[in-house]
């Protein structure tokens, strides 16, 4: 008789545990200003019937949203206007995607399943503000509904959130080589250019990533106001010479493991520079990695000597010399 009511209480344990699971978002933090990706996490169906359909609506301050498709669900999205334009890479956005669906799948009410999707948070956004993404699960004869954006603990459908960080107290930057920059798993600290010599046309960029996840990544690009293109490069010594290449691929950073771009290794280059760099001065930068997607990084420009090794190790001239190849 008490292992029967054990048993039974136990069970009734399991049922409220049930009903009481959100739909929440894998990702607690977005650094304004950054690229990144979120999942919604669906933990069951609606009152034990399996759900067909889920559909995400997208805050204001969420822009250039692009969903992932799964394999046996129709992908659709709904477009409106912003009520801000943002600058997407030089392109004015004045509307985008307002809402993902995914439809006419099959996941049952005793399966979980994620559903994903990846956005820009806009540079007006203040740190410590929260972006709610209101979801809802359609099945047979139902809706479960995750669409309270109050904030408050004590409802029943709290809208899945993300809370805003910044590097700089709400820019989406870092300022100084003491400060850290967060793109999903990684990190990226101790960002600096190396200041240039007179009628120089490249400079070096470097900084520290550590990947704190499970998953490897690449830096596979970078961009910058301050440079006509920029390119990821390796300096390694072939015989008694020091030769420069590009990573056609990309700079792995590995899982578990820190990568640091320095004078005589890895580094991104500044090429056709729209001026000298100036030491005291800054180079905004924009990183791009394969999966984690985009951030937004302030280069501090230092003098040469200041960087550690050669300082940007003189053997960017030899980049000049080489038309940057």
């Amino acid at each position: 008789m008490f292992n029967h009511t054990i048993r039974a209480a136990f069970a009734l344990c399991l049922a409220a545990g049930a009903a009481d699971a959100h739909a929440t978002l894998e990702q607690k933090e977005a650094a304004i200003g950054a690229t990144t990706k979120i999942t919604l996490r669906v933990p069951h169906g609606c009152d034990g019937e399996a759900t067909h359909t889920v559909r995400v609506e997208i805050p204001e301050g969420f822009y250039a949203v692009k969903p992932m498709p799964k394999a046996g669900w129709a992908l659709e999205v709904e477009t409106g206007a912003y009520e801000t334009p943002y600058d997407n890479h030089g392109t004015e956005m004045t509307e985008g995607v307002r809402a993902v669906t995914w439809s006419g799948g099959d996941l049952p009410d005793a399966f979980y399943d994620e559903f994903t999707l990846r956005g820009a948070v806009g540079p007006q956004m203040e740190a410590g503000e929260v972006l709610f993404f209101p979801a809802v699960q359609t099945c047979a004869n139902g809706t479960a509904e995750w669409t309270d954006t109050s904030g408050s603990h004590d409802v029943s459908g709290p809208a899945p959130k993300l809370t805003l960080v910044a590097g700089d107290g709400g820019h989406g930057h870092a300022h100084g080589a003491a400060e850290k920059v967060t793109l999903g798993a990684l990190e990226i600290t101790a960002p600096a250019a190396a200041a240039t010599l007179p009628n120089q046309p490249v400079a070096g960029g470097f900084m520290t990533i550590t990947n704190t996840g499970n998953v490897d990544d690449v830096l596979i690009g970078a961009r910058s106001e301050a440079a006509g293109r920029m390119e990821v490069h390796e300096m390694a010594m072939e015989g008694d010479v020091m030769k420069m290449r590009q990573l056609a691929d990309g700079l792995p950073i590995p899982a578990g493991e820190t990568v640091a771009l320095e004078p005589g290794g890895y580094h991104i280059m500044f090429m056709e520079l729209a001026g000298p760099m100036v030491a005291g001065e800054e180079a905004e930068v924009v990183l791009v990695f394969e999966k984690a997607g985009e951030v937004a990084v302030t280069f501090p420009v230092k003098p040469r000597d200041e960087i550690g090794g050669s300082g940007g190790h003189g053997g960017h001239g030899d980049h000049a010399g080489h038309g940057g190849n």
